[in-house]
């Protein structure tokens, strides 16, 4: 739990929330609550901030201020009080907080207030059905997607493929629904070179859960060209972790579908990850690589032997017998079965 001291000033910034406070008082007050919360991470702060009142504070100033500062700050507190805390998210959407994070997504908003809203609905679908499921029923993907138009700052697009990405993991409905809003081709803009790295690995991630297990998104994906785009990302001088992001999208891209393992072959896929695994970047992006090509081999004959011939089964024999986990061994193991 919070300590004493801590939780009189907590109780003391929400009150400070309240609509007779002054916009100027409101602001400062949401800014403290977000940098303790991110500062402090730890669940006691953040159920206490819930049991002192503070999420219908901080959703009722959402709604109720005109001020861009303030809705900032309150969004930014929303977001870092739901990381990680099943009981605040639960409470954010019980109080209407959905639906209010959703409406700072429209045109005209500014900028920094959109950026920290699709966050904080990050942050709420994180782990969270209900959550998932109250977004796609209050329509929340179309204005996440309209967030990754060209021109919108970097941060807002990081934020929005974010709460994509969360959206459709472990939920099938949702990756329907965000590929039928047209949320494939925004998310594979953005895996371009200029692009920073830290939106190409969330846009590479967002893509890896929208084709998890989903043929028509799989497909989408070919054909809005995101499979070169994807393998591009994996060469040398990319970063370690938007290359394992990479290789984990073209993973599920090509999981039982023979049509993506003929693009990925014809690409330079093969070569591109087997030279993952020669480098050794990292035993992540190396678990990563061989799970992809584990998959890009699954019955397929001609990229079997595209493997051979690019020394893949070297490298990964070198990765089995390395030092490292049994998790990352096993992954070597399977691969290596899928070029017998």
């Amino acid at each position: 739990m919070a300590h004493g001291g801590a939780r009189r000033r907590v109780a003391a910034l929400v009150r400070l929330l309240a609509p007779d406070c002054s916009a100027a008082a409101q602001q400062e007050a949401a800014h403290e609550l977000a940098l303790l919360l991110l500062c402090t991470p730890e669940s006691g702060n953040k159920d206490y901030v819930r049991e002192c009142g503070g999420v219908p504070a901080l959703v009722g100033l959402l709604a109720s201020s005109g001020s861009a500062a303030v809705c900032a700050q309150a969004t930014a507190a929303l977001g870092y009080l739901c990381w990680d805390n099943m009981q605040n998210q639960d409470s954010v959407r019980e109080c209407g907080g959905i639906r209010t994070l959703l409406g700072l997504l429209a045109p005209g908003i500014h900028d920094a207030v959109q950026e920290m809203a699709a966050k904080a609905l990050g942050h709420l679908c994180a782990g969270n059905g209900q959550n998932k499921d109250s977004v796609r029923e209050c329509g929340g993907a179309p204005a996440l997607i309209a967030l990754l138009a060209p021109g919108n700052p970097a941060a807002v697009h990081e934020n929005a493929a974010s709460a994509l990405r969360a959206l459709c993991r472990s939920n099938p409905e949702n990756r329907n629904y965000v590929g039928q809003c047209g949320g494939v081709a925004p998310l594979v803009r953005l895996l371009a070179p200029g692009t920073s790295a830290a939106v190409q690995g969330t846009a590479a991630t967002a893509l890896a859960n929208i084709c998890c297990k989903n043929t028509q998104n799989q497909d989408c994906i070919r054909e809005c060209g995101g499979v070169p785009a994807l393998v591009g990302l994996l060469a040398p001088g990319t970063c370690a972790a938007v290359q394992g992001d990479a290789a984990s999208a073209l993973t599920n891209l090509c999981c039982c579908n023979s049509q993506n393992q003929d693009c990925i072959g014809e690409c330079g896929g093969i070569p591109a990850l087997v030279g993952l695994l020669a480098r050794g970047v990292s035993p992540a992006v190396s678990e990563m690589a061989a799970t992809a090509l584990t998959n890009i081999c699954e019955s397929h004959t001609k990229n079997q032997v595209c493997v051979k011939e690019c020394r893949g089964r070297a490298a990964l024999i070198r990765l089995q017998a390395r030092g490292g986990s049994l998790y990352l061994k096993d992954i070597a193991a399977k691969a290596l079965h899928n070029l017998l």
